[in-house]
């Protein structure tokens, strides 16, 4: 599933239309109503004026002031459809906040430490909700964000307490139990990115197992290489145990040796990985052929790691990354790595919450239980060999 990012929001002149209540595209203008063979709805007054179901409700309301073309839209369509507004859409419409509260975790804070301010650059979680957002815009929707800390004791109590301020919740990472997400999603629409479908909940994800395979098969087949080391992300990420699970199933196939545990784990930050590889170094650990990363904020602190103790990439080992945010490119050696569409997980989140919004379950718009799976892509460059110059003098590829 895939979004057009531009900034035009359904309401502007020249957007492509708004989305009807089953969250297709409208088409049409007000001027243009169809027979209905049912009672018309706020959805069919949406997608006929071609704007979103929160502007006909601050039409209807009289809330914030919609702009004088809007107002007319949508009151011509409600003329041409003879719609008329009965207590409980008018109730709906009322409780309707237009927020939508989405949740991010934070980062464990390095007090000096190199690489503390790239862990808090939080690059991946602000592309994500930069999706979200240009979608909201187009449905007059705002986002409340908050973020809690990786090891915080109560994040429930706060996501909750968001809950209470929210049309729906969209959950960054697996911040609740099992029994609190159930819970919450009993109170308003949940969409989790990073996480596993419920039959309450709804997961946005990328294809992380056919995008590690890729990596892989490349890394196996058409470098050679006959060690892997799998550095994980936090210990209950799904993403992170499909990525490493994925990886561990080709290398198993190949007859390819694969090192992975507790000693190979970053925890997705770059502070953590660069100790991690300290700490293998410093034990003797022989470093493998090939260091495959969870995500590129780990590849980062691998990097660095290795070159404050002079170790080539890839000329003495490979490193890559996974998700292919914007500085990997920039990178020195420039970092591979498995790319998702990063601003379009947050989009199809978005959109994704929003089509639950006032619906029950299984009501048509309603995707409960469902996993939606981005597809993702081999971005091949210097830090697994390819395009790469040879080791300096002395380096032997077989002896670390």
């Amino acid at each position: 599933m895939s979004y057009d990012l531009s900034p035009f929001g359904a309401d502007e002149p020249g957007a492509a239309g708004a989305l009807d209540g089953a969250g297709g595209r409208a088409e049409g203008s007000a001027s243009a109503a169809p027979a209905l063979s049912q009672p018309p709805t706020i959805y069919d007054v949406a997608r006929i004026a071609g704007v979103s179901i929160a502007s006909v409700s601050r039409v209807l309301n009289g809330r914030r002031n919609p702009r004088p073309e809007t107002r007319d839209r949508v009151l011509q369509a409600v003329t041409d459809l003879g719609f008329v507004p009965d207590g409980a859409a008018r109730a709906l419409s009322a409780r309707l906040k237009e927020v939508v509260g989405v949740v991010v975790r934070r980062p464990r804070w390095q007090p000096n430490d190199i690489l503390a301010d790239e862990d808090e650059n939080l690059q991946f979680p602000d592309m994500i909700n930069r999706g979200m957002e240009i979608v909201a815009q187009r449905h007059g929707f705002d986002l409340l964000i908050r973020s809690v800390g990786v090891d915080e004791r109560d994040a429930a109590t706060r996501i909750f307490a968001l809950a209470r301020k929210s049309d729906g919740i969209i959950l960054h990472d697996r911040v609740l139990s099992p029994d609190e997400l159930a819970r919450l999603a009993r109170q308003v629409p949940v969409v989790t990115l990073a996480g596993v479908p419920t039959p309450g909940t709804v997961n946005v994800h990328a294809d992380n197992e056919a995008g590690m395979r890729e990596l892989a098969r490349h890394l196996i087949a058409d470098h050679g290489y006959r060690t892997l080391a799998y550095l994980a992300g936090h210990w209950d990420s799904p993403d992170s145990l499909n990525r490493g699970n994925a990886l561990a199933g080709v290398a198993a196939d190949a007859g390819v040796t694969l090192l992975q545990g507790e000693a190979w784990r970053g925890s997705y930050q770059a502070a953590d990985s660069a100790r991690a590889i300290e700490a293998l170094i410093g034990a003797g650990v022989r470093l493998p052929d090939a260091i495959v990363c969870a995500n590129d904020q780990s590849a980062i602190g691998v990097l660095h790691a290795l070159s404050q103790h002079g170790i080539a990439v890839p000329g003495d080992v490979a490193v890559t990354g996974f998700d292919d945010i914007p500085v990997a490119r920039h990178l020195h050696p420039q970092l591979t790595s498995v790319r998702q569409s990063i601003q379009d997980m947050g989009a199809t989140a978005f959109e994704t919450v929003y089509a639950m919004i006032g619906r029950e379950p299984g009501q048509a718009g309603d995707a409960r239980g469902q996993d939606i799976t981005l597809p993702t892509r081999l971005v091949r460059r210097e830090s697994c060999g390819c395009g790469a110059q040879p080791a300096g003098p002395g380096s032997e590829r077989g002896a670390r």
